[in-house]
């Protein structure tokens, strides 16, 4: 099962922050290395759970662990990916690291929790839209950034300021990858998409056409929210393209993407900075 999971290994975005942001700061070390093991295991962790809350059957364009072994050993596998997180962060010699993973994961939880919550809510507003994005995948990239300045002797104030920066990353991260499962394939991407529609969960470019759909149209889209089936996903990508919402989406990530970038105007010019700006560029130009 283990050997499965290391496939699942895609843009290795957040160990990517970690390193980088330390090396920005100029310093990386052991523990670095460490925690960069530790917040990529936690990500495929919350893959693995995913899989069987989405009821997903390809990640990886490989089958899920709940598609071919069920879902009671997909939830013990990511437990335990889980629970080794933990156990090699506590190698470290202080418990900061422990602490800012284990508050970190309370926070994806209320996340994912607020998310399931809000099935079928075709009212859902934007900003809880966001506060639930902020917390399931941002707070998960902002305590990378966090931790990689913390662990290369920067300040209280320069970690806060990097924390934001992962948070804001983190978000229009997640707005992407929102909008790629309406507009994108899933030979693209490599897991099955459209299941926000099935599962009747309300992304940003839904939000955004239910405010601004002509009323037909909204009936139709608030049908699909609410009847928990398979969604058309190129009526729907039809709608959606209707009332501008892809672009509104878009045009909503670039604004925390270029509120990442104003902290690297701070940064003392680095190999490792042009890289964390490429990362930024990246999430905007992503198509998987």
């Amino acid at each position: 099962l283990c050997e499965r999971v290391l496939r699942y290994r895609g843009k290795m975005l957040r160990p990517t922050l970690l390193l980088l942001t330390a090396e920005a700061c100029g310093r990386l070390t052991d523990p670095h290395l460490t925690l960069a093991a530790v917040v990529e295991m936690v990500h495929v962790a919350t893959l693995v759970h995913d899989d069987v809350l989405d009821e997903a059957a390809a990640r990886r364009k490989q089958p899920t662990i709940n598609a071919t072994d069920g879902n009671n050993t997909a939830v013990l596998l990511g437990d335990y990916l889980i629970s080794h997180a933990f156990h090699l962060c506590s190698s470290l010699d202080d418990q900061y690291a422990s602490r800012a993973i284990g508050a970190t994961t309370n926070v994806v939880c209320e996340g994912e929790l607020m998310q399931v919550h809000h099935r079928g809510d075709t009212e859902l507003s934007e900003a809880d839209y966001l506060e639930i994005i902020r917390r399931k995948t941002a707070a998960l990239t902002g305590v990378c950034c966090a931790l990689g300045s913390r662990y290369a002797g920067e300040s209280v104030v320069a970690v806060a300021a990097w924390e934001r920066f992962g948070m804001d990353l983190g978000i229009a991260f997640q707005i992407v990858d929102d909008i790629l499962d309406c507009t994108a394939t899933e030979d693209q991407m490599g897991k099955t998409l459209g299941r926000d529609l099935d599962l009747g969960e309300p992304t940003l470019p839904v939000i955004h056409a239910l405010a601004q759909a002509e009323p037909v149209i909204r009936q139709k889209l608030i049908a699909v929210l609410s009847n928990g089936r398979a969604a058309p996903r190129e009526r729907v990508r039809n709608w959606l393209d209707a009332t501008d919402s892809i672009s509104y989406a878009y045009r909503m990530a670039a604004q925390y993407v270029a509120s990442a970038r104003k902290h690297l105007d701070c940064v003392p010019l680095s190999p490792a900075r042009e890289s964390l700006a490429a990362v930024t560029d990246f999430i905007l130009a992503r198509r998987r």
